[in-house]
C-alpha cells in the first residue's frame, strides 16, 4: 500500500485466515490492526525498499524447492539451471540465501545486497532460496509475483524428478530469449 504494509500474521494458517486478522503495519514498522505480523516483517520491508518494482512479496516453504536446498542446489548464485524457457523468461537468476533461523534480520541485509549486486550487473531478480526455509519471491502484482512462485516450483520439482541431470539450455537459446522477450538472464 502507499505508506502501509498488509502482511499476513506470524504462524497463520492461511486456509483460515479471515481479512481482519491480516497485519495493517505502517511505514516504520509500527503495527497498526489486526493479529501481529510475520517474524519476516523486516525482510519484506527491505525488498519494498530495494526493489522499487516490488508491490507484492509472497514467502513460502514449498516442498521442492526446500528439498533442493537440502539435496544441494545447483550453484549459490543461481540455484536452478536454465532448464526452460519460461524459467529463464519468468523467473531469471535465483541466488541461495544461507541458512538463519526464521525471522532473522539478517537475511534482510543478505537479501537486499544480491538485489544490490543483481541489479548493478543488469541483470536483476526476482526471487531468493533460503536456506531449509522456501523462496521469497516478489513482483509489481500478485499476480507476478505468483507468476516468479509457481515456476521456480515447478521447475525446482523438474530438476529434482529428473534426478537433477538435464542440461542447462545452450548459451544460444538464452540469447534468443534475451532479444525476443527481453529476458534477464
Amino acid at each position: 500500500m502507499d505508506d502501509c504494509y498488509l502482511i499476513t500474521p506470524t504462524d497463520a494458517a492461511l486456509g483460515f485466515l479471515a481479512p481482519q486478522r491480516l497485519a495493517l503495519v505502517d511505514g516504520g514498522g509500527e503495527q497498526l490492526a489486526g493479529d501481529r505480523a510475520s517474524k519476516t516483517l523486516t525482510l519484506h520491508r527491505r525488498i519494498y525498499a530495494a526493489d522499487p518494482t516490488a508491490r507484492f512479496v509472497i514467502h513460502t516453504h514449498s516442498t521442492h524447492l526446500v528439498a533442493l536446498t537440502l539435496a544441494g542446489v545447483w550453484r549459490p548464485d543461481d540455484v536452478l539451471p536454465p532448464l526452460t524457457p519460461y524459467y529463464v523468461m519468468k523467473v531469471g537468476h535465483v541466488p541461495l540465501i544461507p541458512y538463519h533461523r526464521p525471522g532473522d534480520p539478517r537475511v534482510a541485509d543478505l537479501v537486499t545486497a544480491r538485489i544490490a549486486d543483481r541489479a548493478a550487473s543488469g541483470t536483476p531478480i526476482r526471487a531468493v532460496l533460503l536456506d531449509r526455509l522456501g523462496p521469497v519471491v516478489w513482483g509489481p502484482d500478485p499476480a507476478a509475483a505468483l507468476a516468479v512462485l509457481e515456476e521456480l516450483e515447478e521447475t525446482a520439482r523438474l530438476w529434482l524428478t529428473t534426478g537433477r541431470q538435464p542440461e542447462p539450455l545452450p548459451a544460444d537459446a538464452i540469447e534468443e530469449l534475451r532479444e525476443a522477450f527481453g529476458a534477464a538472464w
